[in-house]
């Protein structure tokens, strides 16, 4: 057992009357025991993590990206999903270490509130609360879009669109899974990715096979930088988004069984598996249809690219795929913002009831349904696609204060620091990602910008009206 004090306390009661916890939390590797014995177990192994952090990752960028990044860059495309995945890299890499430190629920709030303070902390812990729900939301209403056309692809068409209803449904369905157990959660995120990942291979494959003439004519791509060098950047500022996901791992850090082994493992090996994906992927696409034509397809460049291969039966394997991929994400996305909420109630953020653990399945189910519930009402809507970037941006803004953070805690070298796994090229390393990190912002749409500053704006006032007395025990 390894204790290490870095649980929140205050310096008195926070504004709504509730007393701190008066010791700090004890880590082992089969729990996380909080004050008064309450914990949440560690179920979650390293097929586990991987899961949430591939499945989270794998949804748009083969299923939505594909036909809208070889119009920007052509065959160069690839490059730019290979950018994103070394950018994710270089962040994925610092997490890690701050998480085999700090193996608790919160991810990347919980590193920078410790390694930056309270004020940071609350703005990225409330951001990243409101980015997983507006993001979980996007990949439910995709998730409605895909049902709905897999559907349509066999021939049985609706009065109604039932696009919304799918995705509220599914919503409710997940958020409730997640209150019945975690362990359950897991096991069903695990057999998704895995069918996922088989279908994927099996198609990618074929498309490789085919672009090199084993069974067609061996298509070959057009001249690899066809639309210049400029547009390989802006299109990998595009493409980024589709590496969100690494960073949940971090998020559910306190319910991975074996911490120092498996966080490290499953974030860096999430993001190596997904940027292949990514890469193969669009070389495929692009060997079937080239950049012109691909681009004209828009989001459904996939379907189009399986329906060449295969036929009919393509067609409707990526549509299920596609079906599977939004799920997944949609999944890990809920489970990990019922952890941020988490996180933040036990850090006096929020209401100290939100950290409530059920005793009967050993999971926050006041923080999932704070989580659950605004993502309803989003999907609700049918409009989030904006909301969807919003939450790229302030996912980056975290990404860039996890490296800076990693950085300050270094310098500091806190006793209770002492993480079982070191970054390589330390400080190369994060500084180059926190730079990475900020830099794409300046390639996202304004609107998105001015939203995203609005909600750390919101959640820093929020931290000074709320709870400005709160002291994080371990704050350097």
């Amino acid at each position: 057992m390894v204790d290490r004090p870095v649980e929140a306390v205050s310096t008195g009661e926070n504004v709504a009357g509730e007393a701190p916890a008066e010791e700090p939390d004890a880590v082992t590797d089969e729990a996380t025991v909080h004050d008064e014995d309450v914990e949440l177990e560690r179920t979650i192994g390293l097929t586990g993590g991987l899961a949430i952090g591939i499945g989270t990752m794998i949804g748009a960028g083969i299923f939505v990206f594909p036909g809208l990044a070889a119009e920007n860059a052509g065959l160069a495309a690839t490059l730019s999903f290979a950018i994103g995945g070394v950018i994710a890299l270089l962040v994925a890499l610092p997490t890690s270490e701050l998480a085999t430190s700090m193996p608790r629920s919160g991810g990347g709030y919980f590193f920078i509130s410790r390694g930056m303070g309270t004020g940071f902390g609350a703005i990225v812990g409330l951001g990243l609360w409101l980015g997983l729900v507006f993001a979980a939301a996007f990949y439910l209403v995709g998730l409605g879009h895909y049902a709905t056309a897999v559907l349509a692809e066999v021939g049985l068409s609706l009065s109604i669109n039932p696009v919304i209803a799918i995705g509220v449904v599914f919503g409710a369905g997940l958020t409730a899974l997640s209150i019945g157990g975690t362990e359950n959660t897991a096991k069903l995120q695990n057999g998704v990715v895995g069918i996922l990942l088989v279908v994927l291979t099996g198609f990618l494959s074929y498309g490789v096979l085919d672009a090199a003439g084993v069974f067609g004519g061996g298509a070959v791509p057009e001249t690899f930088f066809s639309q210049g060098y400029v547009p390989v950047l802006t299109t990998a500022a595009l493409v980024f988004t589709s590496y969100l996901g690494f960073a949940q791992v971090a998020t559910v850090a306190g319910e991975i069984k074996q911490p120092g082994r498996n966080l490290p493992l499953a974030m860096v090996g999430s993001v190596v598996v997904v940027t292949v994906f990514y890469v193969v992927t669009i070389f495929v696409a692009t060997s079937a249809f080239g950049a012109d034509q691909l681009g004209r397809f828009g989001a459904t460049a996939m379907v189009e690219v399986a329906r060449e291969f295969l036929g009919l039966p393509g067609a409707i394997a990526i549509l299920c795929a596609g079906l599977l991929a939004t799920f997944s994400s949609a999944n890990a996305s809920i489970l990990s913002a019922s952890r941020a909420v988490y996180a933040l109630s036990r850090d006096a953020l929020l209401p100290r009831r939100a950290s409530e653990v059920n005793l009967r399945y050993g999971t926050p189910h006041v923080a999932l349904l704070a989580a659950g519930g605004p993502i309803l009402v989003l999907v609700a809507t049918g409009e989030v696609e904006l909301l969807a970037e919003v939450a790229s941006f302030l996912h980056l803004v975290m990404y860039g204060l996890i490296c800076v953070a990693l950085i300050v805690v270094r310098r500091r070298d806190p006793d209770w620091y002492d993480p079982d796994f070191r970054t390589p090229a330390y400080p190369l390393v994060p500084a180059v990602g926190a730079l990475a990190s900020f830099g794409l912002i300046a390639f996202m749409q304004p609107a998105s910008i001015v939203i995203g500053v609005a909600v750390m704006l919101v959640s820093y006032l929020w931290y000074r009206y709320y709870a400005g007395d709160v002291v994080l025990e371990g704050e350097i």
